[in-house]
């Protein structure tokens, strides 16, 4: 009960606190609210810690004392992805064909995305699919920056010796996370950046049409659904900068691709999609 109300408080502190971060002009003074917010964030942090000591984030079991966040089966179930993957989208493929596709990748509407690739913690089943389903729930943002940092943990290697500048997540439109209290991409963000010691920077990208939800849409139609919809911050000093922009969830890709878009029209040099899973198309 006491985990719910306090991640409740701090959701609605920071869904109200973000459009106020964006509308500030002066940099000194967004770097002074982000740092509250990443104090507020470390506090909280520490305070459930206090309230939930050595307990699995995901079952609850009892956690050994060299253990974090998660007890060894549920970090052994939420990192092992057994299927051999597209390097270009993530999608899982089999052991034949990813001798065949080097750079390249078999589904063919991959050649029209705007960013460079996609790094995946594993597929959408089992367990990790149970647990992004949990962070769709005001409750689960703990989880959820918990869960970046566990992506970060396992999947970063991939990314190569320098792996972005800035860590960027899929915006909400702002009704959309008023309703919700939180945004679950922006605290997976949160957590891979603060593991890879990168900057988050939310308030860089925003989602500038109330599209209806991609799940809803024919996967067809869901390019067409998110066109136009993100625009990143022109001042946001982008220009030259490889971004990690973070998700939960990549199906199609169209929502990442036109992230991504907007992120490279602003001046950013590369884009590369960090998600915890990656679904069937």
């Amino acid at each position: 009960m006491l985990f719910g109300i306090f991640d409740f408080g701090f959701s609605i502190l920071e869904c109200r606190m973000g459009p106020v971060a964006r509308k500030i002009e002066n940099p000194k003074s967004k770097s002074k609210i982000e740092h509250l917010m990443t104090v507020l964030r470390h506090l909280g942090r520490g305070l459930l810690q206090l309230l939930y000591p050595g307990q699995c984030g995901v079952c609850a079991a009892a956690l050994p004392p060299e253990r974090s966040h998660f007890c060894p089966e549920c970090r052994t179930a939420l990192t092992t992805d057994p299927y051999p993957t597209c390097p270009r989208c993530a999608a899982t493929v089999g052991p034949f064909a990813l001798a065949t596709l080097a750079d390249g990748c078999t589904h063919y509407w991959v050649s029209s995305f705007q960013f460079e690739r996609v790094v995946r913690l594993g597929p959408y089943d089992g367990l990790l699919r149970d647990v992004i389903l949990r962070l769709k729930h005001l409750k689960g943002e703990y989880l959820a920056e918990t869960l970046g940092q566990l992506w970060a943990e396992h999947a970063a290697g991939r990314l190569g010796p320098t792996p972005a500048d800035v860590v960027i997540a899929i915006p909400l439109h702002w009704w959309r996370q008023w309703r919700r209290g939180y945004n679950q991409s922006v605290a997976l963000a949160h957590g891979v950046a603060e593991h890879l010691r990168l900057p988050c920077r939310p308030g860089w990208l925003r989602r500038i049409r109330n599209t209806p939800l991609q799940t809803q849409q024919a996967p067809s139609a869901r390019h067409d659904n998110v066109r136009g919809a993100f625009r990143a911050h022109s001042a946001a000093g982008l220009r030259g900068k490889a971004v990690l922009l973070v998700d939960d969830v990549l199906t199609t890709g169209s929502t990442a691709s036109e992230a991504a878009r907007a992120l490279r029209a602003a001046g950013a040099s590369r884009v590369v999609v960090a998600v915890l899973a990656r679904a069937a198309r």
